[in-house]
């Protein structure tokens, strides 16, 4: 992707941490066809690999499985935070008029060679990995071990597991470092009123690059 030196962001933690609060990649294959996009859910664990390995599992039936150029890095794209940023935000409209609207956005590219796994128990501690993430902080989390066992092995035998350990990773913060000073807090402090979830974090990660 194109990357100006002043969007890139270079620190792991930041990028995982993107991945594991917007965990649901668009993980791009190369196959006999051209380019095939799935969306997924992945695990990201940050201890093994240089930059972490992905974990996830995709539906027996879909073919990607089998089609997939194992020879060849894949893609995972992971979308953080993004919004329009209107020109009424910015001072500088007042001043001579001179401002565009644009729009701000979060972003990590990971690539890596996908390895297709079929081993039942790599299966189901993934499907186990997987929901005690987004069930936890919940009053009730739910657990694989509430279905029935005969449910879930027939479940396990449906899906087939993909492993990626990350050889390259790229993250792009494009998050208003490029406006005047005071157009950047005009913008901050707008989306900060404005008050909804991505408002404020996008408000927050403006405010962060403030010099």
């Amino acid at each position: 992707m194109y990357l100006p030196s002043h969007h890139e962001e270079k620190d792991l933690r930041v990028l995982h941490a993107l991945i594991q609060t917007h965990p649901l990649g668009a993980w791009v294959t190369l196959d006999d066809d051209g380019f095939t996009a799935n969306h997924i859910p992945f695990i990201l664990d940050a201890s093994r690999g240089q930059h972490g390995t992905l974990r996830a599992h995709v539906a027996r039936a879909n073919p990607v499985w089998q089609t997939i150029n194992v020879a060849a890095a894949s893609l995972v794209i992971f979308q953080g935070s993004q919004t329009y940023i209107t020109p009424n935000w910015y001072p500088t409209k007042q001043l001579n008029g001179k401002v565009v609207p644009t729009w701000n956005y979060t972003v990590v590219h990971a690539h890596g060679k996908a390895k297709i796994i079929h081993d039942r128990e790599w299966l189901l501690q993934t499907i186990t990995d997987l929901t005690k993430q987004h069930e936890s902080g919940r009053p009730a989390p739910w657990k694989v071990s509430d279905a029935p066992a005969e449910f879930i092995d027939r479940l396990v035998s449906a899906i087939v597991g993909i492993e990626i350990p990350i050889t390259h990773i790229v993250g792009k913060w494009k998050v208003s470092q490029d406006e005047a000073m005071a157009d950047r807090l005009g913008t901050a402090e707008a989306l900060a009123k404005l008050g909804d979830a991505n408002s404020l974090a996008m408000s927050g990660l403006v405010s962060s690059r403030v010099d």
